[in-house]
């Protein structure tokens, strides 16, 4: 079978902006239906996906995945009259009725929410494709079938956390022989995900979109000083559940803006931060107590489930399942032998999780361990030629006869301390480049973070670098066993306190790190790069960041690379085996073997 899922809905963010004009911009973000996705399931597995950013170049972008749907055929050689079924990862038609209470939410369900309004963006696009081959699943159910059909096991515990579903914000799944029994959930008016979205917002970053931002800021901070307020704001049941009363309280009508939630947190908490303020220890003490109870929720909530399942394998969705720290403690915890975190755990996952469950319901499924998610884009010997003529004037370059000669110049770039673009092969799949989008730098230079954060990323001065290692010298350097599979960049673990000086750049101020893992059978080009780079520095590790600046999408084509470079203070651009600099440059080249 050949089924194509999508996420996201298309109308969410217009029909806010028509309904409800003069908000503050950043409160229109308090809404379903970003981060549109498609991912094409082939004979029962992923073969291509790619978030609709990627493309339109919106950041977060909700719209119709026209462009990533259009990639994956492409990609298939196939055309929308060869897809069986077309299924979207949220299911609004069992609330209808609620919806019809209200006129204001009568017309937000038809417009964003119904059937009608899905089968309609699909037709505005795909005109000739069969209105009776579009689905909908819910989109907790999606998010979950993301994680346990790409998990490769056959019996699982499945916890799907974010701010919310069509109406839930936790979902708790027993997964065995192919299928999902949902056994437990938390409404999304208990949402654990939606609070820390709103702290978010009050200390001055955007809803939906910069609570990893939350997370960096976090060790900065003394969770004591509002340790009470949190516990008082979320408590835990004996079954497993939360509450958290203040997102209760609503005082603005249908544009949910959780005003009287909002004006709670200033008058309880503390004063809301405008973006362009300066950020204090007050905010740094907020955001450090409320990961706090976050990381304890989620402790709760896997540990109860876990305990009372006797389940000892977890697999995570959802976009709290992103949060890189929580994940670390939950892993440290004890409480699972083993933990799966999909590594596209948000709402762009939902398509794929989306297609996954509508193939196993046909009896179509291949459940095998997701490998590093590289089943976006690739770009042809013409696509990169006719990039390097558009900006003829502007750079110089340099190809290489093999691959084992751009990593042996790359590598040496990094060693004396250049910082380096790394574009080749596939897009990743999910919010982190892996090492095919990628920035690159040496790990062990002080300077290195605050560099990449001013010139380069154009980024917050408090956030945090990631390293890439080798998975053969993990052990080594971090707080984690020998051969310790962290391969998408989703967890955090220690630094090992001899090595922290000798890292600096990617060690953060509590001594942690968001650690990759890289091996030869799942990242081999990356792997072969980090063996040259060992070899020069003797170390097999760099700082990995994705390969965009502050309020872009991770570059996709071969001219975004270019003209991304040419903005930024990166030093040099390695595309395939092409060396790009620029013509002003000073840097002496090392000729070509």
């Amino acid at each position: 079978m050949k089924i194509l899922g999508i996420s996201g809905l298309d109308q969410s963010l217009p029909f806010r902006r028509r309904q409800w004009p003069g908000l503050d911009e950043r409160e229109y973000r308090i809404a379903q239906g970003q981060d549109s996705a498609a991912a094409l399931v082939l004979d029962g597995q992923c073969a291509y996906a790619a978030a609709e950013e990627r493309f339109s170049r919106r950041k977060h972008s909700g719209e119709f995945p026209a462009g990533a749907i259009n990639f994956c055929l492409k990609e298939a050689g196939l055309s929308i009259d060869d897809i069986d079924e077309i299924a979207h990862g949220f299911d609004y038609s069992p609330y209808k009725s609620i919806f019809r209470l209200d006129p204001i939410s009568a017309c937000q369900y038809k417009i964003v929410y119904s059937r009608e309004a899905l089968v309609g963006a699909v037709q505005r696009h795909f005109p000739q494709f069969p209105s009776e081959r579009i689905t909908q699943v819910n989109h907790h159910l999606a998010h979950a079938a993301s994680a346990y059909y790409t998990s490769g096991w056959n019996e699982c515990l499945v916890i799907v956390l974010d701010g919310m579903g069509e109406v839930d914000s936790v979902s708790v799944y027993l997964a065995r022989d192919g299928h999902l029994e949902r056994i437990h959930r938390i409404p999304a008016t208990d949402s654990i995900g939606i609070l820390y979205s709103l702290i978010t917002l009050h200390l001055g970053f955007d809803f939906n979109a910069d609570e990893y931002k939350i997370m960096g800021l976090a060790p900065y901070g003394d969770p004591a000083r509002f340790r009470s307020f949190f516990n008082q704001v979320v408590t835990f049941g004996d079954n497993g559940s939360i509450r958290i009363p203040i997102l209760r309280m609503q005082s603005d009508g249908n544009e949910n803006t959780y005003h009287a939630t909002r004006e709670l947190l200033a008058g309880s908490l503390i004063k809301e931060r405008q973006p362009d303020e300066e950020i204090t220890d007050e905010h740094r003490d907020v955001a450090a107590a409320l990961q706090e109870v976050l990381e304890n929720t989620l402790l709760y909530v896997c540990g109860y489930f876990g305990s009372c399942t006797g389940m000892r394998k977890l697999a995570l969705a959802g976009g709290v399942a992103l949060n890189c720290t929580a994940n670390g403690k939950l892993l440290q915890s004890g409480h699972f032998d083993e933990i799966y975190i999909q590594p596209a755990a948000g709402d762009d996952g939902v398509a794929l999780g989306a297609a996954l469950h509508r193939s196993a319901m046909a009896g179509s499924i291949v459940n095998k361990r997701q490998k590093v998610p590289f089943l976006g884009p690739s770009y042809q010997d013409g696509n990169i030629a006719s990039a390097l003529r558009h900006h003829a004037n502007q750079i110089e370059v340099v190809p290489f006869s093999t691959f084992e000669e751009t990593c042996l110049e790359a590598a040496r770039f990094i060693q004396e301390g250049k910082v380096i673009a790394w574009y080749r092969g596939r897009m990743e799949f999910g919010p982190r480049a892996l090492g095919h989008r990628s920035i690159l730098a040496d790990p062990s230079r002080p300077e290195m973070r605050d560099r990449i954060n001013a010139m380069v990323k154009m980024r917050e001065a408090f956030r945090p670098f990631a390293p890439a290692v080798a998975i053969e010298e993990v052990h080594h350097w971090f707080d984690v066993p020998p051969g310790a599979e962290l391969p998408y960049m989703i967890t955090i673990v220690d630094v090992r306190e001899p090595y922290r000086a000798e890292l600096p750049a990617i060690t953060h101020v509590n001594g942690s790190a968001r650690v990759q893992t890289v091996s030869a059978t799942d990242n081999g080009d990356f792997h072969t790069l980090l063996e040259a780079v060992g070899r020069a520095t003797g170390r097999r590790m760099v700082l990995n960041t994705s390969f965009n600046v502050k309020g872009q999408p991770i570059v996709n084509t071969p001219n975004e690379a270019i003209e991304t470079y040419l903005r930024t203070g990166i030093d040099y651009l390695f595309i395939e085996n092409t060396l790009i600099r620029r013509k002003c440059s000073d840097a002496v080249l090392a000729p070509k073997s």
